[in-house]
């Protein structure tokens, strides 16, 4: 039932990287969170009010809010959707990532408004009257929020989209903030102890890490993370489906918004190849993976020499040097240089992010090694990251 509903909603439903038909999945999950949160607004408020809860009120308000955060996704996706131009040349991608953070600010400062709300409630108690009629209206808030947040989440996974994933976040810390309202409706049958600013303190510090973590997530999308492990395994068994590419490095993943993505690699090739075949299996590869991935990939070629004995030999030395050091460490585009005294080794080393080494202490430990096994030997060493994690 969902899946029709979605192919008579949305035309060509399953291009999730087409920005026109990611703007309509956002268009109808906005109509769809507007609508049920202004019904949720008015019969929250409506029970607020009869009950004299703050806790109940400040829900209501906090699904007005939501219509809010609606409209500002609406018009996220629809600024997403638009082409890239002079001043814009990635696109306009990365309103998605702006359209959550926002969100993630209009979540805390609702936050800390029932914060601000809750303590005065603990400081000021006041009556709360029990109704049957609203405790009905509550469950019935927790399962409308509840569909809301399978639906956001189910869209949010089935396109990527950060946008409506925080959107279920928002969802779900509004099933979290009724179930309390409604703990403390009842708790006002038994006791006069402020339960209702005491509940809605916690709510509140629970709606300020829902906003905490989207931020956190957000901000991180838009400094840069690295590439998606699934992304690049499935880049490397593309890539090393043609049997004369040897070895991959230098892999750089570039995201502009979901479905714009740019990349570059090196790829390695035997030095003796045809280098026209060769530039010909390397612009097959970039054309595959746009087409397959949608990812605009740059691919340089390394000429490696393989049957040389003496650049193996020194080769195998420094990398079992290095192993020694960090089994995560590599190296890559080795070359030797050998004079009438000296064999000068040219290298990259990759050098993960957590290692404790600093450059110059790599250099060092490599270089004395390297002379206690042949003192001819000298290192001139590239330090590369590796940027996909």
């Amino acid at each position: 039932m969902f899946e029709k509903i979605i192919q008579r909603c949305i035309k060509n439903s399953n291009n999730y990287t087409d920005p026109q038909v990611r703007k309509s999945y956002g268009t109808f999950s906005s109509v769809i969170g507007i609508c049920c949160n202004v019904l949720l607004f008015i019969v929250k408020y409506t029970m607020g009010t009869l009950t004299n809860s703050i806790a109940i009120i400040s829900d209501a308000f906090n699904n007005l809010s939501d219509c809010a955060s609606c409209l500002i996704t609406m018009f996220g996706y629809k600024m997403a959707a638009k082409p890239a131009d002079k001043d814009h040349p990635f696109g306009h991608g990365r309103m998605e990532y702006l359209t959550s953070l926002v969100i993630a600010v209009m979540i805390a400062l609702m936050g800390f408004e029932l914060l601000k709300s809750s303590v005065q409630k603990i400081i000021h108690p006041e009556i709360v009257t029990f109704h049957w009629i609203t405790l009905i209206a509550l469950f019935f808030s927790i399962g409308i929020k509840l569909c809301m947040a399978w639906l956001n989440t189910s869209l949010g996974r089935r396109i990527q989209s950060s946008t409506m994933i925080a959107t279920a976040k928002d969802s779900k810390s509004d099933v979290i903030a009724t179930s309390a309202t409604i703990i403390a409706l009842v708790a006002s049958l038994f006791t006069d102890f402020p339960v209702d600013g005491i509940m809605g303190t916690a709510v509140s510090l629970f709606i300020l890490k829902t906003a905490y973590d989207i931020i956190r997530d957000t901000v991180g999308e838009l400094l840069g993370r690295p590439a998606d492990p699934e992304v690049v395994q499935q880049l490397k068994e593309l890539i090393f489906s043609h049997e004369s590419i040897i070895g991959i490095h230098d892999l750089i993943l570039h995201n502009y918004g979901p479905g714009r993505t740019i990349g570059s690699c090196h790829v390695e090739v035997r030095s003796d190849s045809n280098f026209v075949t060769i530039h010909e299996t390397v612009d097959k590869i970039e054309h595959e993976i746009y087409q397959s991935m949608r990812i605009l990939m740059t691919i340089h070629m390394d000429p490696i020499e393989l049957d040389n004995e003496t650049i193996n030999h020194y080769r195998n030395i420094t990398e079992n040097i290095i192993r020694g050091l960090d089994t995560h460490m590599s190296i890559h585009d080795f070359r030797l240089v050998s004079g009438e005294d000296t064999n000068r080794l040219i290298f990259d080393l990759v050098v993960p992010f957590d290692v404790t080494y600093t450059d110059t202490q790599l250099q060092e430990i490599i270089n004395g090694e390297l002379q206690q096994k042949d003192q001819t030997c000298q290192a001139t060493i590239t330090f590369d990251r590796d940027f996909t994690g």
